[in-house]
């Protein structure tokens, strides 16, 4: 694959220039945008007709939009570890919300659990990129400390932090209205939430963050990490006037309420961006960490499409997300149909920083910035293994145009043209044993023991 230099894509391939001078002023700023349990057909760009979502919708309309992303998970633990790490599910260190062995023990709710958490030894995004000068700073949600307080963003490349931890339960209680909230090491209090009340939503509550943020690092290169909880279960939003006139039932309004004030969150941080002129120097990226969930009003609001399954589930509506990217100056509006997945994250975002001598020695993803800058050539990212699983609950990869999955313990492997057969109807696989052999094979050589994870 041909490296791009950054300023020939701001002439869109069209001509041969000098690689971007590595000055602070001129590498650009990263944005990732990270929504939660959005379904992969929630947006209006994606197909939905329910939901307003104005401002994504603008972004991909002016940016790339890829049709085929696929999340590092179908829960959000293990699909975040893949997104910071760029390792997917068969060997990287969090492949599972909850685990049997290994890990720390800690409650939810009433029920006693164990959790794994990132490790010391474990290579994020944020140590890559603040390694080669950006300033780093995750808003909102971690979810990889599991129950170790040694394990926040901040002992994790990153270099502010501003919202809740797994290890520190009450830190997002109530969920969407917290009274307490993280800034740095430090637990305050959102007095405006005190008794009960709800004066201030977590999702505003990050963009203000956010933009904060932003305004102090205006004159050097960031990552700004922004994971809204935005749709997570519970549903709590008192503002539903967007759906007022509904006939839905007041946990559906409120759902499609959660996704369109985040939409308009967007909105306020994309302001801002302009505002202070560093729009043309900024990466977006706008993805969800996996499908709608089994709580979600998949069937009024079309959640998930025609894509069989949710969250939870190794079939396409538990791991195909919406992934738009967008930067004004650089990106040329286009629908790009290749496969991608969450580990192609680090090495792209890597190579747009010039941080690539920065990357951990083994990754599972590949560098994908030629698809949205406009490359001339052609690049082949559907013919490497795809690969995911709930160690010995769940299994799914793809290759080419087929998929393997099996979604329950010790049951057969499906088979399904994926191409052919993208909501995964017709199980080919008594047709093609042969076929299934080889996938098998392919998948217990991704698969690596962990003691966190027994067999």
């Amino acid at each position: 694959m041909k490296r791009i230099p950054l300023c020939a894509v701001g002439l869109l391939a069209t001509s041969a220039v000098t690689t971007m001078a590595q000055d602070d002023t001129q590498r650009p700023n990263i944005l990732f945008i990270l929504a939660d349990d959005l379904g992969y057909a929630d947006l209006s760009c994606y197909g939905n007709e329910f939901i307003h979502t104005p401002v994504i919708d603008q972004l991909a309309a002016t940016g790339a939009r890829f049709t085929h992303c696929y999340a590092g998970s179908a829960v959000s633990s293990p699909s975040r570890c893949t997104l910071m790490t760029g390792k997917h599910t068969g060997h990287s260190t969090i492949r599972d919300n909850f685990v049997k062995a290994g890990g720390i023990e800690g409650k939810k709710g009433q029920q006693t659990i164990r959790r794994m958490h990132l490790l010391e030894t474990d290579t994020t995004i944020a140590h890559v990129l603040r390694e080669a000068g950006y300033r780093t700073c995750l808003v909102n949600k971690w979810h990889l400390d599991g129950f170790n307080p040694e394990a926040t963003p901040l002992n994790r490349g990153f270099d502010e932090f501003y919202g809740w931890l797994i290890s520190t339960a009450h830190s997002n209680d109530p969920y969407y209205y917290p009274y307490y909230r993280f800034h740095g090491r430090e637990l305050i209090n959102i007095t405006a939430n005190e008794r009960g009340a709800h004066a201030v939503h977590n999702t505003d509550l990050s963009t203000d963050d956010a933009i904060q943020f932003i305004r102090r690092n205006q004159d050097n290169p960031f990552f700004l990490y922004l994971a809204y909880d935005a749709p997570h279960e519970p549903y709590n939003i008192d503002d539903t006037h967007w759906y007022a006139h509904t006939p839905w039932e007041a946990n559906t309004q409120r759902y499609a309420s959660l996704i369109t004030h985040m939409d308009q969150a967007i909105g306020r941080v994309l302001a801002e961006l302009d505002k202070l002129g560093l729009r043309d120097n900024t990466l977006i990226i706008f993805a969800s960490d996996n499908g709608a969930a089994r709580q979600a009003p998949r069937e009024t609001l079309r959640c998930v499409g025609d894509l069989r399954g949710m969250k939870a589930q190794l079939y396409e509506g538990g791991l195909r997300v919406p992934f738009i990217v967008n930067m004004a100056s650089l990106i040329a509006p286009q629908t790009i149909d290749n496969r991608i997945w969450f580990p192609d994250v680090m090495p792209t975002l890597a190579y747009i920083a010039d941080a690539e001598q920065h990357l951990p020695a083994e990754l599972d993803g590949m560098n994908i910035a030629p698809l949205f800058y406009n490359s001339n050539e052609e690049m082949d990212t559907d013919s490497r293994l795809f690969y995911w699983e709930f160690p010995g609950k769940q299994r799914a990869a793809i290759r080419g145009e087929w998929k393997a999955v099996s979604v329950k313990r010790d049951t057969p492997l499906e088979l399904y043209h994926i191409t052919a057969d993208p909501n995964e109807t017709t199980n080919l696989a008594t047709l093609y044993p042969a076929l299934i052999a080889e996938m098998d094979s392919l998948m217990r050589i991704a698969h690596r023991q962990s003691p966190n994870f027994p067999e």
